[in-house]
């Protein structure tokens, strides 16, 4: 049997989506009035193409997100929608917060379903006469 070194904790993808909410969550707090994340976009644009790929429909959401237009793609509900969200600012933080948790969720199911296929049982036989 192979010994696990239980002191390494590999890192999963969803980890850079939770780094960036919360770059995203303390960048919210200190900006002004008409922020502008174009280092912070380009990070997330970076991290997003890395894992998905280019033309991936995420990457193509964030970008709609970061210009404040992203409800339609990513069918964002009324309810969701924080008040005065006129300000294109704050409509786009918001946005991107909602595609980005939106992400993160999918990725963290695509992760465990990735997980238990690695972890399955070895249905075969073993070497030698039957």
């Amino acid at each position: 049997m192979v010994e696990v070194n239980s002191m390494y904790q590999p890192r999963m993808r969803n980890d850079d989506i939770k780094a960036q909410i919360d770059k995203l969550e303390g960048l919210a707090h200190l900006t002004a009035v008409h922020p502008t994340f174009d280092a912070f976009d380009d990070e997330t644009e970076t991290i997003l193409t890395r894992i998905f790929g280019d033309s991936h429909p995420y990457v193509e959401s964030y970008k709609y997100a970061t210009l404040g237009e992203a409800e339609a793609i990513v069918n964002l509900p009324e309810s969701a929608q924080e008040p005065l969200t006129r300000d294109m600012p704050k409509k786009g933080l918001q946005q991107r917060r909602q595609v980005l948790q939106s992400i993160l969720t999918d990725l963290q199911g695509l992760e465990a379903q990735e997980a238990e296929a690695l972890t399955g049982e070895d249905h075969e036989d073993p070497p030698g006469p039957s």
